[in-house]
């Protein structure tokens, strides 16, 4: 494989509208990007997502796309209507019954694999211990790491069941900030024992129950690193999550273009220092000249000697690990019969229970 061509399975790109843009296109033509993040500008029905993904895996017929999205449910949901509203994963854990969460997360599967959605960013493994936290809040299952771990658990073995891509975020643990880091670089100011006892374990406890991916936050946490956000800690990626928590899949980072890192590196210069440091697949979700800059800035790296071509091959074979299980192995999937589940009453009456037993 060419090294342009290797380096291109290190992205995931995002783009606007509701069909193939011609960046995209030149990115998966071209570059070979590894992978597409669609976002709610992508999507207006059920049909046309289907015929969206349908065309972008036509664009790449050498290695299938990984075509991934935000689906968690409450107020990060991209599928409109008719999909299914599901609920905040906050309900879910009010529940308390891993056999309800299980099937929440079956119905996800159902309707994104429908759509020709094969990766889906979820479940957050983060838990909500800051009441100040403008970014996690409901979004994590609860407040601590027992309820966060079994509900996280039984959503992604709904996933692994469906051959649906999970990826747990946001690592180390997002909960106990209090900013955004879509607008600046929060600061986690716990002690190594609180960590440990709390924020990290339900990480330890997916990445010990095959845990396939796990996404990067851009949060400095200065027990592990002092200075640079958790995506670019080589002590963080490298020596925590490789080496200590034994993590072997692909470790995604947030997305390069937040203010989280735009106010401290440059797009593409963090992208080469997050591949330096263990990542594996780079999300770049908005501007096509950021995303061929990254592209670049990869390759020059490589000619420079800061980053090694068995560096690459290590994410690349990771990342084709990913491809070949979960979709050129999986059973051939009746996309017919799934698309009937789209907003179906089966879901709809799952989600009623779920809010009257969780309460909102």
């Amino acid at each position: 494989m060419k090294r342009m061509h290797k380096i291109g399975q290190l992205l995931m790109a995002g783009f606007e509208g509701t069909s193939p843009s011609k960046g995209i296109k030149k990115l998966i033509s071209e570059y070979h990007i590894g992978g597409v993040i669609l976002f709610s500008r992508n999507i207006e029905s059920p049909k046309q997502l289907a015929k969206l993904t349908d065309e972008l895996q036509a664009l790449s017929p050498d290695a299938p796309l990984l075509i991934a999205i935000d689906q968690e449910g409450g107020r990060v949901s991209r599928l409109p209507l008719p999909f299914t509203q599901f609920p905040r994963a906050r309900t879910v854990g009010r529940c308390d019954d891993v056999s309800l969460t299980y099937q929440n997360a079956e119905a996800i599967c159902q309707e994104l694999l429908a759509v020709g959605i094969n990766m889906n960013f979820s479940p957050v493994l983060d838990i909500n211990t800051n009441p100040k936290n403008p970014i996690i809040g409901d979004r994590a299952f609860g407040g601590n790491p027992t309820i966060v771990s079994k509900h996280s658990m039984a959503t992604i073995a709904a996933m692994l069941d469906q051959y649906l891509i999970p990826c747990g975020k946001h690592f180390p643990g997002h909960g106990d900030t209090d900013t955004d880091s879509h607008k600046t670089l929060p600061v986690v100011d716990l002690a190594t024992s609180r960590l440990t006892d709390r924020e990290l374990r339900p990480f330890v406890h997916a990445i010990e129950n095959r845990l396939t991916c796990v996404m990067t936050a851009h949060i400095c946490c200065r027990a592990f690193d002092k200075e640079l956000p958790a995506s670019l800690s080589e002590n963080i990626v490298t020596t925590l999550l490789r080496k200590t928590l034994k993590f072997q899949g692909v470790v995604v980072t947030d997305d390069l273009e937040m203010k989280g890192i735009r106010d401290h590196f440059s797009v593409a210069e963090a992208a080469v220092k997050a591949v330096s440091v263990g990542s594996d697949l780079l999300l770049v979700c908005h501007t096509l000249e950021e995303q061929v800059a990254t592209l670049e800035a990869l390759n020059t790296a490589v000619d420079k000697g800061s980053l090694t071509e068995a560096r690459l091959d290590q994410s690349l074979g990771r990342l084709l690990f990913l491809k070949e299980h979960f979709i050129l192995n999986r059973p051939k999937l009746n996309k017919a019969a799934l698309q009937k589940m789209i907003g179906s009453d089966a879901h709809k009456r799952l989600v009623d229970s779920i809010k009257i037993r969780g309460q909102g």
